[in-house]
């Protein structure tokens, strides 16, 4: 199923969602002009590499001025992409969900949410992986936070999906609860499913890091409310909306 809209407008101009939009597309396009041999050394410097996460963790006295590079890798890692339907998908719900969130948050606030989200799904997945020498990178695991704040904050707003029949593609609208909770699902027992299996976190690999989808996901239903997410009622849907 892919979203293409949700029945639920803004009254603001989203700037932090058009801005990490606009980051995500620049150091995407920045990797194209990078050979293979040149990319590879840029995902293993600045995606976060779990088996040098580890060792820094492990260090003598923890966050040093040795060890702060790989730390900041969390936040690095958000802005980088593996392929044009990794970059793309992941804007795609990033342009969805993230502006009726941000609204709520307010700018500065959503732009913290955003990054602590991120920060936490990836430490999700390291946790199931920490020795993996496979470089885990993606905006995937901010954008689940946001998604997980959004169900509990808009259930009931409709998604416009198209849902793929065979050769024929229908648009339905769904309730947020039921598209995004599938997903969730999904994720989880996906992640559940690879417990038995050896790590593959990184999406330069063709891995999926179905943990960090999942976790972040759970922290974005936490910390969204924290942030005051939840403090005034969402507008009631007019008799005009499906």
């Amino acid at each position: 199923m892919v979203p293409l809209k949700d029945d639920n407008p803004i009254k603001i101009t989203p700037y932090v969602t058009y801005g990490l939009i606009a980051v995500n597309l620049l150091v995407f396009f920045y990797e194209l002009t990078l050979s293979p041999m040149e990319l590879m050394t840029f995902f293993r410097t600045w995606a976060v590499v779990p088996e040098q996460l580890t060792q820094a963790l492990q260090a003598p006295g923890g966050f040093t001025i040795f060890t702060a590079h790989e730390w900041f890798t969390l936040v690095s890692a958000q802005f980088m992409h593996a392929g044009f339907l990794h970059v793309g998908g992941n804007m795609l719900y990033l342009w969805i969900f993230g502006n009726n969130v941000e609204e709520e948050l307010g700018h500065a606030r959503f732009l913290l949410f955003y990054l602590i989200c991120g920060i936490l799904a990836t430490l999700t997945q390291w946790f199931f992986g920490m020795y993996s020498e496979v470089p885990s990178l993606g905006a995937s695991g901010a954008i689940a936070g946001i998604m997980g704040a959004y169900i509990f904050r808009f259930p009931d707003v409709r998604i416009l999906t198209i849902v793929p029949l065979g050769f024929f593609f229908l648009p339905l609208r769904i309730p947020a609860m039921f598209y995004l909770g599938i997903w969730f699902l999904q994720q989880a027992s996906y992640g559940l499913a690879s417990l038995n299996a050896p790590a593959n976190i990184g999406m330069a690999e063709g891995g999926i890091a179905y943990w960090a989808h999942a976790g972040g996901f759970v922290f974005g239903a936490i910390i969204g409310p924290l942030l005051g997410l939840l403090d005034s009622a969402p507008e009631p849907l007019s008799s005009e909306d499906p």
